[in-house]
């Protein structure tokens, strides 16, 4: 029996109708490289079943406190039953990118159940109409709540059901699981009291540890090292306030070796700066054709995990995060990369002053009750209306291996993430890299983006606009390249400090004009081509 920490409970807490608070992602796979070219449903059971020690997540279910007295519990399910986490569709005919996004999105907006271990996967077949797949793949959708892992978990638990060659072995089993007994009433009341005891002494311990990082910060400041001028609430747009039951999801796949061209525009500009940067340039081209540009620039949450090596295969969230702004109020795509590179650099360095592990820390200490409370009372009262945030959506970057991985002998294609959204933050933007791919998907609210496969042209314009000054460096750039707007009608919340409405550009045709896994420099997705 393991207990939640602070970090991990607060997922569990901020749960409502609305906002399931589970991750994941959709993984494309190509059977080619199966036996005889056929993958079924039961070869995925009997393949998962077989590596279910790989993650402790698989098996885990929560047991809550009486009154929320302390944060809940871990047990191994005694009542496990693989055919419930594993569930298998089809897209009916045509079966596209669009329909599989929609089906992505109303699987993702369910709530797992909360009395099994907290994961399902699904199994999608009938991608017959999408470019550039051949006949026969199939998706799979997972949703991991948020409480088990964090993305980096998330990769050990990815790597847990696949393997480097087709027909390789699952790992051995180094000892036999074994189910739980629920623990009583008694034995839970016990422990929440005999942790109350040590917590004045540990939270001692943690404001300790934080002085010689806040003297160090203070030091930084007063020196011109590191600036307190960008800590102030993000400017509110249409992701912002309460969101509702529905969700949207699409995204985009993008050369590897593209981004690390666009690196080269700025001295220490890293592969996460461009991924901002391209998200940056999205919701300028989005928000600018819908006359809501706001004057600020928008943020981002960006975490940043403080795993240490012996912890790889821990459940749970061990991560901190910091705030970049992501130039939105710049047109130009280098100045906006130049704007992103010195917020986030800024930004590491007050991390760093203080130390990611240590700010993580603090989350242990709010008493289990209150925070389930707050988090309660903060939906119902609807504060997410009148209060200001201090980011709009989350970028999140989960590095993944540059080798390709097989599942039930299918090779994996393309892999992009879905995430939770809450009152406030209306949207999440998981970079997911694999091979010579970088994908950029979004999950959000369908009421607040009712276009979605807007949103990702305007990525993938944005991404076109950055990659085009990097291959020219030296050719006028012009800011005003822009998607072609959606024509379903946009809701249009009032923006706080908003730019008046332009006039519309005309917008050239991109060369991409097939969404998902396709773009004018897409990597090529031919079965049994490494990935390399």
């Amino acid at each position: 029996m393991q207990q939640l920490s602070a970090t991990d409970a607060s997922f569990v807490y901020m749960e409502t109708p609305n906002t399931p608070m589970h991750i994941g992602s959709l993984a494309i796979y190509d059977p080619s490289t199966a036996p005889n070219g056929l993958v079924r449903y039961k070869d995925i059971l009997a393949h998962i079943e077989a590596r279910l020690h790989t993650a402790r997540s698989f098996r885990q279910r929560l047991v809550q406190v009486p009154g929320n007295l302390d944060h809940p519990y871990w047990i191994e399910d005694p009542d496990f039953d693989l055919e419930f986490h594993v569930r298998h569709i089809a897209l009916p005919a045509p079966g596209d990118w669009r329909q599989l996004c929609i089906l992505a999105a109303r699987i993702h907006a369910r709530a797992l159940d909360m009395s099994k271990p907290l994961w399902e996967f699904t199994i999608i077949e009938g991608l017959d109409n999408i470019p550039g797949l051949p006949k026969g793949s199939f998706a799979l959708l997972s949703k991991v709540h948020h409480a088990a892992i964090d993305g980096m978990s998330g990769v050990d638990m990815t790597s847990g059901i696949h393997s480097l060659e087709p027909g390789s072995p699952p790992p051995a089993v180094e000892k036999p699981w074994k189910p739980d007994a629920r623990p009583g009433v008694g034995e839970l009341l016990f422990r929440s009291y005999i942790n109350s005891i040590g917590q004045p002494l540990r939270l001692a311990q943690v404001v300790a540890q934080s002085v010689p990082g806040l003297a160090k910060l203070g030091a930084s400041v007063t020196k011109g090292e590191v600036s307190l001028a960008g800590m102030k609430a993000a400017p509110r747009t249409r992701i912002s306030g309460k969101v509702g039951a529905h969700r949207v999801f699409e995204g985009r796949a993008f050369s590897l070796r593209d981004v690390k061209v666009m690196r080269t525009l700025l001295d220490g500009a890293t592969v996460n700066d461009v991924m901002l940067t391209v998200v940056g340039g999205a919701f300028h081209k989005y928000l600018d054709s819908k006359g809501e540009l706001p004057a600020d620039p928008m943020q981002a949450m960006a975490p940043i995990s403080v795993r240490a090596e012996g912890e790889k295969g821990a459940m749970g969230n061990l991560v901190s995060a910091m705030i970049v702004s992501l130039g939105t109020d710049i047109a130009d795509p280098v100045e906006r990369l130049k704007a992103v590179h010195a917020s986030a650099k800024n930004s590491k360095a007050m991390t760093n002053a203080v130390g990611a592990k240590t700010l993580s820390e603090y989350s242990k200490f709010m008493p289990s009750a209150l925070a389930g409370l707050g988090a309660r009372l903060y939906t119902r009262l609807g504060l997410a209306n009148q209060v200001d945030q201090p980011f709009n959506c989350v970028v999140t970057n989960v590095p993944g291996p540059r080798v390709p991985l097989y599942m039930a002998g299918a090779r994996l294609v393309v892999q992009m993430g879905t995430g939770p959204i809450f009152d406030g933050m209306g949207m999440i933007l998981p970079v997911y890299s694999y091979g010579d791919t970088i994908a950029i998907s979004f999950t959000s609210d369908r009421n607040m983006i009712p276009d979605p496969q807007f949103f990702a042209d305007c990525l993938q314009a944005s991404f076109d606009e950055l990659l085009a000054a990097a291959q020219n460096p030296d050719a006028p750039r012009v800011a005003a390249v822009k998607p072609a707007p959606a024509k379903a009608a946009a809701r249009k919340p009032a923006a706080k400090k908003a730019a008046p409405k332009k006039a519309a550009a005309t917008a050239p045709k991109t060369a991409s004009a097939k969404p998902g896994i396709t773009g004018p420099r897409k990597p090529t997705f031919k079965p049994g081509k490494d990935i390399n």
